[in-house]
């Protein structure tokens, strides 16, 4: 497997990136969902603690896959697929782009207005604030959060659903071209 994207397949490097950022927003996910949900003791600081570091690797990571990208260029799209459909999936890739940057952002900026205790990244050092305390640019940084979240879960969904329609009744490549490739068997394996 080549580390670099060709013009048929996305190459090791940003398959993945592409799988560890879902991994981790999976993750985010679940955490951030039931938040709500821990007593405020001191476990349910270090888990908000562990979600906000979280988020920010994801932050770093979807930077360092846009360089990459920027660098290895994509795949053109499948042979046969419609002008229509590749600049939909265009679209859909850069609004996901826009997406997992702006929610660990809106996250950054709501625990920099909030005023709350310095945040460790994962223990490590201090993050940086954003801003001074603002119960305005608080409140409007939380809401862009959980708004911003659920229309990435809605687009991911679309995202997800076109390729198994392409791998499930168009039979091309989309989905699979972000898979690593099935090693054949030698003819001694046998």
């Amino acid at each position: 497997m080549t580390l670099k994207n060709t013009t048929d397949r996305w190459g090791g490097v940003s398959q993945f990136l592409h799988w560890l950022i879902m991994l981790l927003i999976l993750i985010l996910a679940v955490v951030g969902l039931s938040l709500d949900s821990l007593p405020k003791s001191p476990k349910y600081f270090w888990v908000y603690d562990l979600h906000k570091s979280t988020g920010l690797a994801v932050l770093a990571l979807v930077v360092l896959r846009l360089g990459w990208r920027l660098y290895a260029g994509s795949p053109a799209p499948v042979a046969g697929t419609p002008t229509w459909q590749a600049r939909i999936a265009g679209l859909t890739h850069w609004a996901l782009y826009a997406l997992i940057l702006a929610i660990p952002l809106s996250g950054w900026l709501y625990d920099s207005a909030s005023g709350l205790r310095p945040l460790k990244w994962f223990g490590l050092f201090t993050v940086p604030k954003l801003s001074a305390p603002n119960e305005g640019l608080r409140d409007l940084a939380h809401e862009a959060h959980e708004w911003l979240f659920w229309v990435l879960v809605a687009l991911v969904a679309v995202h997800v659903a076109a390729a198994f329609y392409h791998h499930i009744f168009q039979r091309d490549d989309t989905l699979t071209r972000m898979l690593p490739r099935r090693r054949k068997a030698s003819p001694t394996s046998r």
